[in-house]
């Protein structure tokens, strides 16, 4: 189904529409994928695993598109060093191209400073996710990974509701709490019928720089004890390193590399073609 075109993207009036329809693909473009990385809390490094995810594939050659669905809390383009003001082409936006060519649409690249609070309530929140579905000139692409915020709120809802999507990853620490708040997450995918793809234990070991010893700040992995619990895969596990912060405050996120990442997406790759 298509969507309702409209003149003046991210507006109040169009950002306050509670009407929720599954979305066709978006105008003038060709989205094969789509995959959402969600958490069910925050502070789990979401958002720089979807961004490690969108460069590992993009440096397979595959088109790659990254939707920053965290409105009020974007961080996408600050990963990727970029802060230029999208331009218009006959009414749609066109996304910003990082230096691996992933093609990326966050609100704060809308904003005048990236430091400008967005204090919209829920309404305007999911018109927005919305219309950077379909009033973004997305173009052909092989992916496109949507960075959620945490929770299981309106946007997730949103996105749940009105995206096509083909899966979701979710991401967590090696905490009992973390245990919780996936299961969380995972019921409400299966309540609204969306594939969870797997799960990703994110820094879940730091390496000695010296010697090389694995050291667990958060205590010993529970990744494969939960995904069995929840009867979902583990995507695998990714370590607590200083170099994705560094790399990501310099806006370099694209020149990080860790054999794990590889792994990971070499099963989301096998499990979301099934």
């Amino acid at each position: 189904m298509a969507s309702t075109k409209t003149e003046a993207p991210f507006s109040q009036e169009t950002g306050q529409s509670t009407e929720l329809l599954k979305l066709g693909q978006p105008r003038n473009s060709h989205i094969r994928k789509v995959i959402a990385v969600m958490s069910g809390k925050g502070g789990v490094g979401k958002s720089s695993v979807a961004a490690l995810l969108a460069s590992e594939l993009a440096k397979r050659e595959f088109s790659v598109g990254l939707l920053d669905a965290d409105i009020t809390g974007p961080s996408i383009p600050k990963l990727f060093g970029l802060k230029a003001n999208p331009t218009m082409v006959d009414s749609q936006l066109l996304p910003e191209t990082s230096r691996t060519s992933i093609r990326i649409m966050s609100l704060n690249l809308l904003l005048e400073h990236e430091e400008d609070p967005v204090i919209w309530r829920g309404p305007l929140v999911a018109g927005a996710v919305r219309q950077f579905w379909t009033d973004v000139l997305w173009g052909e692409l092989d992916y496109m990974v949507v960075d959620l915020p945490p929770g299981t709120g309106d946007v997730p809802l949103t996105v749940f509701q009105s995206l096509p999507l083909d899966g979701i990853v979710i991401v967590s620490t090696p905490q009992k709490l973390s245990e919780m708040v996936v299961t969380k997450a995972v019921n409400m995918a299966r309540l609204m019928d969306i594939p969870v793809l797997g799960l990703v234990e994110n820094m879940g070991w730091v390496e000695c720089p010296n010697c090389g010893v694995k050291i667990e700040p958060f205590g010993s992995s529970r990744a494969d004890e939960t995904a069995k619990s929840m009867g979902i895969a583990l995507l695998g596990s990714l370590p607590l390193d200083p170099k994705v912060s560094e790399l990501g405050d310099k806006g370099l996120i694209e020149d990080y590399r860790h054999d794990a990442i590889e792994v990971i997406v070499d099963n989301i790759l096998v499990l979301s073609e099934r």
